[in-house]
């Protein structure tokens, strides 16, 4: 559509957007609105499930964990975010399985390992960004594409 051709424009060359004649304060406006509306209505939501809310389930570690699952799937699609939510819910499992193990094997490292699971954690989604930051969704259509043309790639 028009409003989406124009958020995009926005989002990614707002200078070309600006010299194009599209006022940016409207449509940053916008969005902001719109993206503050979405975060109500989940925030009411997960009040609702939780039956009750404290500063406790507000902490900077869930920002981060949230942020990272948008970035890592994909900003510019609804199934690169479910994709981000299944990768960043898994990760964690994943490293506190693999470092127990290795705990396990090497018992006198094992606090030391152990404690290195959040930067271990850090380090994948940084790395993620260096080399795919478009994220997953964007990998995704990249491997669909190259099977669509399989026996005939050229």
């Amino acid at each position: 559509s028009r409003d989406g051709r124009t958020f995009t424009a926005v989002r990614d060359h707002f200078l070309s957007a600006e010299i194009m004649g599209i006022n940016l304060f409207v449509y940053r406006l916008l969005s902001f609105a719109i993206s503050s509306f979405y975060a109500g209505i989940a925030g009411c939501l997960w009040g609702m499930y939780t039956q009750y809310i404290t500063p406790e389930h507000f902490t900077i570690h869930e920002s981060i964990n949230y942020l990272s699952m948008i970035i890592i799937g994909g900003l510019g699609s609804i199934i690169g975010s479910i994709y981000g939510a299944i990768f960043m819910t898994l990760l964690p499992q994943i490293l506190t399985i693999s470092t127990g193990a290795l705990a396990n094997i090497y018992p006198g490292a094992g606090d030391f390992i152990i404690s290195l699971k959040e930067g271990i954690f850090g380090l994948i989604v940084i790395l993620f960004l260096i080399f795919e930051p478009d994220g997953m969704a964007h990998r995704w259509r990249l491997i669909k594409a190259y099977w669509k043309l399989y026996p005939f790639s050229y």
